[in-house]
């Protein structure tokens, strides 16, 4: 396993293992609150994977995945300076979600305000019962300013988001399953189990097929119906064209590949 830093005080590490790299946000004394130079972190350490790199998981060191943004940056901060403090977050963000490797997030603690701005970003969410997901930006007088009016919105609704909000509600991990932001529940300490798992698997995937998945698939669920077809029929062409695609349908035709069955 390769272990790496980005800085010298790294509030974000990184450990690459093979095809999978795991990224953490390190920063327990503070529940992993996001400040602008740990999102610049965050950011360089996704910029600068491998190519190698098939997969990444995403954590938070100690108790928290993160209990959101560092709200002592606002206290003496301009609107400007807050445009631009957003806008720094959309590209982080934006390199994760719409980036070569899928991502899968393990979600333990707090997973509030920014903490769950980053994680709608992310492709494959986990959560530990552990984990808790609030929008207390009502309660604090501020409004949401990572990308989470969007993506949170396409997750749950803007019914939810905006009731989450405005009572500070608190879900659990059970009811974040129920409700689409968690994909998968699991027991405390077993995320990382699980996480490697599916990592593997997603690893094991095609790159073009990830990277369709990734890119087209987001881009299709904003286009109008027609235009959506015609996206899906071009992807499927290029990626069906490919000759390791054409080889693996072979193989499977062929009885070399496992059928799907049920997990």
């Amino acid at each position: 396993m390769t272990e790496l830093t980005v800085g010298a005080e790294s509030m974000v590490t990184v450990a690459i293992d093979n095809a999978i790299a795991t990224i953490t946000l390190n920063r327990p004394e503070k529940r992993n609150a996001l400040s602008m130079a740990m999102v610049t972190e965050l950011q360089a350490a996704f910029s600068e994977l491998p190519a190698t790199v098939k997969a990444v998981i995403l954590t938070g060191a100690g108790n928290h995945f993160s209990a959101g943004l560092d709200l002592s940056e606002l206290k003496e901060s301009s609107s400007g300076e807050n445009i631009e403090g957003s806008m720094l977050w959309y590209e982080a963000f934006r390199r994760i979600q719409f980036g070569r490797a899928p991502v899968i997030a393990v979600l333990h603690g707090a997973v509030v305000g920014g903490g769950l701005e980053l994680a709608s970003a992310l492709h494959v969410r986990i959560a530990e019962e552990s984990a808790y997901f609030g929008l207390p930006e009502g309660q604090r007088g501020i409004f949401l300013g990572g990308g989470g009016s969007v993506r949170i919105t396409k997750l749950i609704g803007f019914s939810r988001v905006a009731e989450m909000m405005l009572t500070g509600h608190v879900v659990d991990a059970k009811e974040a399953h129920q409700i689409g932001l968690a994909h998968y529940v699991v027991k405390p300490g077993e995320g990382m189990k699980k996480a490697r798992e599916l990592a593997e698997k997603v690893a094991s995937n095609l790159p073009l097929s990830n990277f369709a998945i990734l890119n087209a698939l987001p881009l299709i669920a904003e286009q109008p119906m027609t235009h959506g077809l015609f996206t899906e029929s071009l992807m499927a062409a290029i990626t069906q064209d490919a000759p390791e695609a054409k080889e693996r349908v072979n193989a499977f035709l062929e009885k070399r590949a496992n059928k799907v069955v049920p997990d």
